[in-house]
């Protein structure tokens, strides 16, 4: 039977501790860039809604001034007509007529000018919301890249993390390594605790006496039999 050595097991499990701390945040990376580029996203969708607003106002204008030229033609119109009538009851008909299209014009113009005034407000908004979310968006951007650049560290880290713990692994007894393998594939890092005051340092439940003594003799690997883990005696 090959020779137990703590020492060996609580490398493999520093190493470990390393490479999966290294694999979780490069994994992380990917999330996180997403959630950044989400923003990014936001802020766009947000300048392109002050756009909008004021864009539909430019349009609601230019509406405005087709019914005023509409309106205004057909005054013109009714007063060319007025001038060549003779009966006295068509030319109060048209009198009216102009009347009414010179009152509707009045009101367009007025609501022409209320939406001129809306349109200089909406321009204003819409360059301070700019402004802000393109600075918003190159923070953002400059954190993507901070990100991409930290992936590249993180993938070579985790390739020297990886090649140490694989060094580690071939230090370890294959039976010993079994044990290892198998807590170590259950959640619930570290595999390897000490029995603190006849308890298990992992789940802290009481070792029986006879594996605290085999522990303390530190001759043979020895697992707690409530969890599993590799004990082992810290004096």
């Amino acid at each position: 039977m090959a020779a137990f050595s703590l020492e060996k097991l609580l490398i493999l499990q520093d190493r470990d501790s390393k490479r999966l701390g290294f694999e979780q945040q490069l994994a992380a990376v990917p999330r996180e860039v997403a959630a950044v580029e989400a923003k990014i996203a936001a802020e766009k969708a947000a300048i392109e809604s002050a756009k909008a607003e004021w864009h539909g106002l430019e349009s609601r204008k230019k509406l405005l001034e087709l019914e005023i030229k509409g309106a205004e033609e057909k005054a013109a119109k009714y007063k060319l007509q007025q001038a060549q009538v003779r009966k006295n009851d068509e030319y109060q008909a048209l009198t009216h007529e102009i009347a009414s299209t010179e009152a509707a014009i009045s009101r367009l113009e007025e609501e022409e000018i209320g939406v001129m005034l809306q349109i200089d407000e909406a321009k204003k908004r819409f360059g301070v919301a700019e402004a802000e979310l393109k600075r918003n968006i190159v923070g953002h951007e400059n954190r993507i890249r901070t990100m991409r650049d930290r992936e590249k560290q993180l993938q070579a880290d985790v390739q020297t993390a990886q090649a140490a713990a694989a060094a580690a692994r071939n230090e370890v007894p294959a039976a010993q390594l079994k044990v290892y393998d198998r807590v170590a594939a259950r959640p619930g890092h570290p595999v390897c605790v000490p029995v603190n005051g006849g308890r298990c340092g992992g789940c802290h439940l009481k070792v029986p006496t006879h594996l605290e003594v085999q522990a303390r003799a530190g001759q043979e690997i020895v697992t707690c039999d409530q969890c599993g883990r590799v004990v082992y005696w810290q004096s």
